[in-house]
């Protein structure tokens, strides 16, 4: 039982993956919001349900699961469509995450949540012991993003746009990793918070 959670966040491409893989190195269990929140509308779950009655079945699939295309088109095009959907996903990601990670075995856990500054910061997850914010200068981001994604810089501007700011993130961290260098240097920073976090949650 982990009753220590440290919430982990950052931007597109900040590199929050490199970073959870080397906490989990270490024994330390992740939940993953990205997980939880497809499990939330999974094909037979009661929240498919409710998303269909509130949308239609026009979200759907034809293999009866939620169409994410057509659902992601249509809420990027329409705010309202959009804090509906999170209305009915994002109380069961929080449940799930929470749950995942008190249940955990080791000295706390970490709960991975890339739109945490978006969906509300420490007033959604009061249960949150420590929030870990990756930084990344958004030239760093947009460069990543090119790199890995294969998209024009147009497209890397506006998904950077849709996220908080870096100001929105570092405003609700209680411990950040700048992660503007090589790879290698991501190890030192996490065995350090890994040593720091061990002792508060002792």
């Amino acid at each position: 039982m982990s009753d220590f959670i440290v919430g982990l966040t950052g931007g597109v491409a900040s590199g929050k993956s490199e970073i959870t893989r080397r906490f989990e190195a270490l024994g330390i269990a992740v939940a993953d919001a990205d997980i939880a929140a497809r499990e939330a509308v999974a094909a037979g779950s009661a929240g498919l349900a409710e998303v269909v009655a509130e949308f239609g079945t026009g979200v759907l699939a034809e293999g009866g699961e939620l169409d994410r295309l057509a659902m992601r088109k249509r809420v990027f095009a329409d705010d309202s469509a959009r804090r509906r959907l999170e209305a009915i996903v994002h109380p069961r990601v929080r449940a799930t995450l929470r749950a995942a990670c008190i249940s955990a075995t080791g000295p706390y856990a970490i709960a991975a949540i890339p739109l945490l500054a978006e969906g509300g910061g420490r007033a959604a997850y009061p249960w949150l012991d420590r929030i870990l914010v990756i930084d990344v200068p958004a030239a760093v981001q947009h460069a990543r993003l090119l790199q890995r994604d294969g998209i024009d810089g147009a497209l890397a501007d506006r998904m950077i746009a849709a996220q908080a700011t870096r100001q929105q993130r570092l405003a609700i961290a209680d411990d950040v990793i700048v992660n503007d260098g090589p790879v290698d240097a991501l190890d030192a920073h996490v065995a350090a918070l890994d040593r720091r976090y061990r002792s508060l949650a002792g």
